[in-house]
């Protein structure tokens, strides 16, 4: 039996709730809700503390550098931190705050993380392609009725239905 601090929300109110953030995050800053932009901003911002030249002069780096544009006071910079922060209390007060890997018995977890890290990679990758995370392109452009955001969408739950056959044993 579960204990009772360790209890999940109910993913429908969880869905309502994030529907109403979009929303709010609509109304108060004008644009919708996004993760891959704020490590965008945070490579962007790394390079130019270590090379300002190389960073001002870099066709891709200058585009997100200039005296009315700083990168770490975006606003994804400012949701994904609080998107950190939020997730710290929620497992404080939920009792579920511990350090731990989750994953199948049947693997190690030198290997859960090194697939962790590949799938990251593989997702941070795509979202650059695809101009944008699944908060971004398939949520925010969902929400705005973009035809993008529902390919988004269904690549994104398509390739993992046509994957997860091959990495199941990895769970299981």
């Amino acid at each position: 039996m579960e204990k009772k601090g360790n209890k999940y929300m109910n993913p429908y109110l969880a869905g309502l709730l994030l529907g109403l953030v979009l929303l709010a995050s609509f109304y108060l800053t004008g644009r919708g809700l996004g993760a891959s932009g704020a490590m965008k901003s945070v490579v962007v911002s790394g390079v130019s503390a270590v090379n300002k030249d190389y960073a001002e002069s870099s066709h891709y780096y200058s585009k997100y550098i200039s005296d009315d544009k700083k990168p770490m006071k975006s606003w994804l910079v400012l949701e994904v931190f609080g998107v950190l922060v939020g997730g710290f209390i929620s497992g404080a007060f939920s009792g579920r705050l511990k350090f731990k890997i989750e994953k199948s018995p049947k693997i190690t977890n030198k290997k859960r993380i090194r697939l962790a890290i590949i799938g990251g990679a593989l997702f941070g990758f795509g979202s650059q392609l695809g101009r944008g995370c699944t908060s971004g392109a398939a949520l925010t452009g969902m929400a705005t009725l973009s035809i993008a955001g529902y390919v988004v969408m269904m690549a994104i739950f398509g390739t993992a239905f046509a994957l997860a056959y091959f990495f199941r044993k990895n769970w299981i």
